[in-house]
C-alpha cells in the first residue's frame, strides 16, 4: 500500500484551500508558493478536483479556488476517490495471481484486516481535521 504523489498533493492542496479565509479563494501561484509544488502540478490537480466537484473556481485577477462543500464534509477518502481510487478496495485480493488456487490466508487474513481498518479511518478524517494541525489530528485519533 502506497499513497501516490498526486494523491498526497491533492490532499495537501485541499487542506490548504480549507485553511484559506479569503472569500476570493486561493490562486495557483499562492498554492505553488505555499505547498512548494510546480504550477503545472497544481493546475492539473486543481482541474481534476474541480471536475470531481470538490472545489469551485473564481475567475479574474483575484480569482482562486474555494471548497465546493464544507471542509467537515470532505473526507480524505473523497479526495482519494476523486484522484483515482481508494487506498484499499475490497477486491484487492482478487487482483493478485496466486501460485496456489486458494489463498492460504483467505479465512483469516491479517493484511486484509489491516487495510480495511486503515480505509475505515481514512473515511473518518475530514479536511477540517487536517486543517486544525498535526497535534490536534494526533489527539483526535490518539496517535502519540
Amino acid at each position: 500500500m502506497k499513497i501516490k504523489a498526486p494523491d498526497e498533493y491533492g490532499v495537501r492542496i485541499l487542506a490548504r484551500i480549507a485553511k484559506c479565509k479569503d472569500n476570493a479563494g486561493i490562486s495557483n501561484p499562492q498554492l505553488t508558493d505555499a505547498e512548494g509544488l510546480s504550477e503545472p502540478n497544481i493546475s492539473k490537480l486543481t482541474q481534476v478536483l474541480r471536475v470531481e466537484g470538490l472545489i469551485n473556481s473564481t475567475k479574474g485577477d483575484i480569482g482562486g479556488y474555494l471548497l465546493a462543500w464544507p471542509a467537515a464534509d470532505i473526507t480524505v477518502n473523497n479526495v482519494l476517490k476523486a484522484l483515482g481510487g481508494r487506498l484499499f478496495d475490497e477486491k484487492f485480493c482478487a487482483n493478485h495471481s496466486w501460485v496456489v488456487k486458494l489463498c492460504t490466508n483467505s479465512i483469516d487474513c491479517s493484511i486484509r484486516s489491516l487495510l480495511s481498518i486503515v480505509q475505515s479511518e481514512i473515511d473518518k478524517i475530514t479536511l477540517t481535521d487536517l486543517s486544525n494541525g498535526e497535534k490536534k489530528l494526533q489527539l483526535l485519533f490518539k496517535v502519540y
